[in-house]
């Protein structure tokens, strides 16, 4: 009897163990957030010329459900705007080191390739409470802009610089902040906690 029991007792451990990794996976599968941060400036620019892009969001649409069709959409999208966009800096196309706008004339920059991204996926029916402007730091200490969609399956990444639709913790880049689920025009923090080297911030 006593081995039964230390049997029994071994096997609840373990069924414990593995559903508390369970959870700690769904939870890793989303970016950890803080309280509200400040808005890039070029981000605000772009809010002030365009108040319809910057407008609450209905959080309840947030997270949705990720089915086959809408992510092959995703990745659709993806590479569409990876393709058809050209990369251009802010320099060369407006004369300012930071300028958040759509592809102009089929260039751009990381802002450009995000907020194209959006629009194409909420004219698909995404959510605009699930397409999330980020900013991340490079493993070179560059500011990088990419697209976080926000599913019922975790926060992935469309990047201009990554061919494939990544979850947020299988980039190699640190991630700083997000535009709210619940508001186009304000940024909260993300507490990335995961070992990603990266150099000085220039």
């Amino acid at each position: 009897m006593g081995h039964i029991t230390k049997t029994l007792a071994a096997l609840a451990a373990t069924a414990t163990l593995l559903a508390g990794a369970s959870a700690g996976a769904q939870a890793q599968s989303f970016m950890p957030t803080t309280g509200l941060s400040s808005q890039p400036i070029g981000h605000f620019e772009f809010c002030q010329r365009k108040p319809q892009e910057c407008a609450p969001t209905n959080a309840a649409g947030a997270q949705f459900e990720l089915t086959r069709e809408l992510w092959a959409k995703i990745v659709e999208v993806n590479n569409l705007v990876n393709t058809m966009v050209a990369p251009r800096t802010d320099w060369e196309l407006w004369g300012v080191e930071e300028f958040w706008a759509y592809p102009e004339n089929g260039y751009g920059d990381c802002e450009a390739y995000a907020l194209e991204k959006r629009r194409l996926l909420i004219q698909a029916g995404v959510p605009a409470a699930s397409l999330l402007m980020t900013v991340v730091r490079q493993q070179n200490g560059e500011g990088h802009a990419v697209l976080t969609v926000n599913t019922s399956m975790g926060d992935f990444i469309l990047d201009n610089l990554e061919p494939r639709v990544l979850r947020w913790h299988e980039t190699d880049y640190e991630i700083l902040k997000r535009v709210s689920e619940r508001h186009a025009g304000q940024w909260i923090g993300v507490s990335d906690h995961r070992n990603v080297v990266v150099g000085s911030v220039r």
